[in-house]
């Protein structure tokens, strides 16, 4: 589904991301590990067409991707969440679901059956009519990834979508996002947790100052010397 190849970004000379490659085949869920300032985020940013590329190539079913504008590549499939959930000023919940769903469906009405359908969804129903900046932190979350599949996604990237949630909401959300998925949507997300990384991920790849240290099999990766050593330590023991 996504075929990324020698990507890199740099900002003047510094180099966030430098010649990563990887795969992500249709249906699976992806992970990408890393440490603080590895670059994940600046990773997400060129596939979604948020920063353009430096170097390398993005194509998704195929298609070359990179340099097209973000609403471009959402269209063709691709959607994001953000670390930080920002719900749009004075809006309810609904409203700030149907203001993604607009990306499909242009028509107000079906935009807002669109829209009341993702936060089914997530769980987010009963919660349509709430001003959105009244949610806690988990349900802001949830509110995220509501608005990226109401656009429809085929491929979804979620940027630690689990930070800050206790324990017991994160397992609720890892079984919302394996639906998700079982709904036909492939994931990739970014995720701190290895508990969380290997029980949910098939594959993954680590990050360290933008470079690749690995890729395969999740828990080959997490076993490599050379991730523990940089990143893991005795996490992975």
């Amino acid at each position: 589904m996504l075929a990324v190849a020698g990507l890199g970004k740099s900002f003047g000379g510094l180099k966030a991301v430098s010649d990563v490659s990887f795969t992500v085949m249709p249906g699976e869920i992806f992970g990408i590990i890393g440490p603080n300032g590895a670059g994940k985020t600046t990773l997400f940013n060129c596939l979604s067409g948020l920063l353009p590329l430096s170097a390398g190539t993005v194509h998704l079913d195929g298609r070359r991707i990179d340099g097209l504008r973000p609403h471009e590549i959402c269209r063709l499939g691709l959607a994001r969440t953000f670390q930080i959930v920002r719900p749009f000023h004075g809006m309810s919940v609904l409203e700030n679901v149907k203001v993604a769903a607009f990306a499909r469906h242009p028509a107000s009405a079906a935009a807002e059956q669109h829209a009341r359908l993702a936060l089914g969804r997530v769980g987010m129903a009963h919660l349509a009519d709430l001003d959105a900046e009244r949610l806690s932190v988990a349900e802001m979350r949830r509110l995220e990834i509501a608005r990226a599949i109401a656009t429809e996604p085929r491929l979804l990237l979620l940027d630690e979508m689990l930070a800050g949630l206790t324990a017991t909401e994160a397992a609720a959300l890892c079984e919302q996002i394996r639906r998700i998925n079982a709904e036909g949507v492939t994931i990739m997300m970014v995720e701190h947790s290895v508990p969380i990384i290997s029980e949910l991920c098939g594959n993954a790849i680590v990050l360290n100052f933008g470079e690749m240290l690995a890729s395969g099999a999740t828990r080959a990766v997490l076993d490599d010397a050379q991730v523990q050593e940089a990143y893991l330590g005795s996490a992975a023991s």
